[in-house]
């Protein structure tokens, strides 16, 4: 997904959600540009993530439906098909260094969900 910015350099954001909607340590998955995104909101943290939804692994759009946590003190989300792990702050694949998943910039403002679009 390509960031789309607006004629002053800065990055649009599109509503996906109110915070209201999501349930804590759950993913949602939200269509923005063509692109399936996976939304978490790890509320021991209370942190929220957006990757993409698609596992590179199984080739499907799946990974909101995964679990997410922590391993070695960084957040982590298990992918629901074959389990491999995914840093949710840089995409990067614990368990194998040469596969990554796409992030997105993601705020909470006034209890709306916004990504960077």
């Amino acid at each position: 997904m390509s960031q789309l910015t607006s004629n002053d350099g800065q990055p649009n954001w599109v509503k996906v959600a109110d915070k209201s909607q999501l349930f804590p340590n759950t993913g949602v998955c939200a269509l923005v540009n063509q692109q399936q995104i996976a939304i978490f909101w790890d509320q021991h943290k209370d942190q929220l993530f957006a990757v993409s939804n698609y596992c590179p692994f199984s080739k499907a759009n799946v990974l909101s439906r995964g679990l997410i946590g922590d391993y070695q003190g960084q957040s982590m989300l298990a992918a629901p098909t074959y389990k491999q792990r995914f840093n949710l702050e840089t995409g990067e694949c614990f368990d194998d260094e040469h596969v990554s998943i796409a992030v997105y910039p993601i705020k909470e403002s006034n209890g709306e969900i916004l990504i960077a679009a």
